[in-house]
């Protein structure tokens, strides 16, 4: 009996169609050099004029975007809400008491709590004071952002159904508590494409933090491409050495010959792709073309001395100091400049579940001269007006204490129950502050946004239907939003 070969027994109709038609990959070849020449059109849609940009699968926005860009500031562990943003002054008066079953309502809370005899209730040691034209309360924690608050929409009533990490984190990046899902990033770069071909539409930056304490993991799935085409996937850049691994070129390789070696391969893959029509050959030349525009994009990128002393002073000391979130701040902006698509920034150790005052002062002060410094620095570039600034983590804290309980000391378990995270920028109403929580901080009583509703509300800014950008994989349409997800408008500036 004849053997056949893998690629035969798993063909696709795209690679069906992929080996019937030939010179797609040629065509592929060519659209990098030139994409304009490759882009779809569509006359029912917007105006051309609107449409200008696009490479991804989308032929046209599918209203008027106010966004072109993002940047993602991600509080990895959790921040603390009740002792940032949630100002509960009456909480004073139950220190220590026990948690209200009538709030709790027999919701589910963490194993490392269900254990504990009581959930006494921790008020917020630190002061609050109301900020800007609205009179925003803003913990002393964050004096640099609050300086910035009438430029911040604040979602006080995030809220969503993951209670440990790792779920939560995949969820709000990627529409799924389930590993495997592509994440926003990887959806921008899948329907709208990218704005620069010498740089990737989607780049991730992680940062070092100041509380010396472990904290919880991120995976580069986080920021993958799940079913799509692995092109879209997010490119991590290093603090140290190459930012991207193998960016130089070996002793001895020049452009000229590393040129003339990606042409002989993209000839190889070519003709691999005309075998068996794999669209995943077609994403590797794309991302071996990337590569190599990259060599000269990125050291650019990351070189920082061109900035003005008042710029890098703006944004605070840690800037001088590659891998912190003050330099990936500023990176950020700078990719903006550069209209990279997508750019989150991640900084971890915000789960605190003990000493959690001492940590906290550590972790906002990693962040917030750096935060405010972002949203002016974009501000008198006139960049704000078309880029979108998110500020947020993936669940709250409790208001009861884990473990020992101080007016000075106390700890906070996982709560997804609502949380704050703000936004600014494009399309974003600034100013205002959006929902409100009970008196506890556990429940929300008004306009509640669940992870869902923030990102269709984050892709509907970019001129996006969450409904309609769907990719069929496994006999299902999904997308990012799942079957999920309704416009938060009363963010819409």
């Amino acid at each position: 009996m004849e053997l056949f070969q893998d690629h035969v027994l798993n063909e696709t109709r795209r690679q069906f169609i992929g080996r019937s038609a030939t010179g797609i990959g040629t065509a592929a070849l060519a659209s990098l050099l030139n994409p304009e020449l490759f882009a779809e059109t569509d006359s029912s849609s917007q105006s051309s004029s609107s449409q200008s940009g696009l490479t991804g699968v989308m032929p046209g926005f599918h209203h008027a975007p106010k966004a072109k860009r993002v940047i993602y500031l991600f509080m990895s562990g959790a921040p603390s809400q009740l002792d940032m943003w949630d100002y509960k002054p009456d909480l004073h008066k139950m220190f220590d008491k026990d948690l209200p079953d009538s709030i709790r309502q027999g919701q589910r809370i963490t194993t490392m709590t269900s254990g504990q005899s009581r959930l006494p209730i921790a008020p917020s040691m630190f002061k609050f004071k109301q900020h800007g034209n609205a009179g925003t309360w803003v913990s002393e924690l964050l004096p640099h952002t609050a300086s910035v608050v009438d430029d911040l929409a604040l979602v006080k009533t995030v809220h969503t159904e993951a209670i440990n990490h790792d779920p939560a984190i995949t969820y709000i990046q990627t529409g799924s508590q389930l590993p495997g899902r592509p994440s926003m990033g990887a959806w921008l770069s899948y329907g709208l494409g990218s704005m620069n071909q010498d740089l990737p539409e989607f780049v991730v930056l992680n940062s070092t933090w100041s509380a010396k304490r472990d904290a919880q993991a991120l995976y580069n799935r986080l920021w993958g491409a799940g079913f799509l085409p692995s092109k879209h996937q997010g490119v991590s850049l290093r603090s140290t050495g190459d930012p991207v691994l193998y960016l130089s070129n070996p002793q001895g390789v020049n452009s000229q010959t590393r040129r003339r070696m990606l042409d002989s391969l993209a000839a190889l893959n070519e003709k691999k792709f005309q075998e068996v029509g794999d669209p995943e050959i077609n994403a590797r030349i794309s991302q071996y073309e990337m590569a190599f525009r990259m060599q000269s994009s990125v050291p650019e990128l990351v070189d920082i001395k061109d900035e003005p002393a008042h710029i890098l002073d703006m944004y605070g000391p840690d800037v001088h100091k590659p891998g912190t979130f003050a330099y990936n701040c500023l990176l950020a902006r700078r990719m903006a400049e550069r209209n990279v698509r997508f750019t989150q920034v991640f900084i971890r150790g915000w789960d605190q579940h003990g000493s959690l005052p001492r940590d906290i002062r550590l972790q906002c002060g990693d962040i917030d001269q750096p935060c405010a410094a972002l949203i002016n620095d974009l501000k008198q570039r006139g960049m704000l007006d078309d880029t979108l600034v998110v500020w947020g983590g993936e669940f709250g804290r409790t208001v009861y204490s884990q473990g020992a309980l101080s007016e000075t000391n106390y700890g906070r378990d996982h709560h997804p129950r609502c949380y704050s995270m703000w936004m600014a920028g494009a399309g974003v109403k600034s100013g205002i502050t959006y929902g409100e929580t009970d008196d506890f901080s556990y429940n929300v009583v008004e306009n509640p946004v669940h992870i869902h509703d923030l990102n269709a509300t984050i892709l509907n800014l970019l001129g996006i239907d969450h409904e309609r950008l769907t990719y069929r994989f496994q006999g299902r349409d999904f997308r990012l939003t799942d079957v999920e997800g309704n416009l938060v408008n009363g963010l819409f500036s």
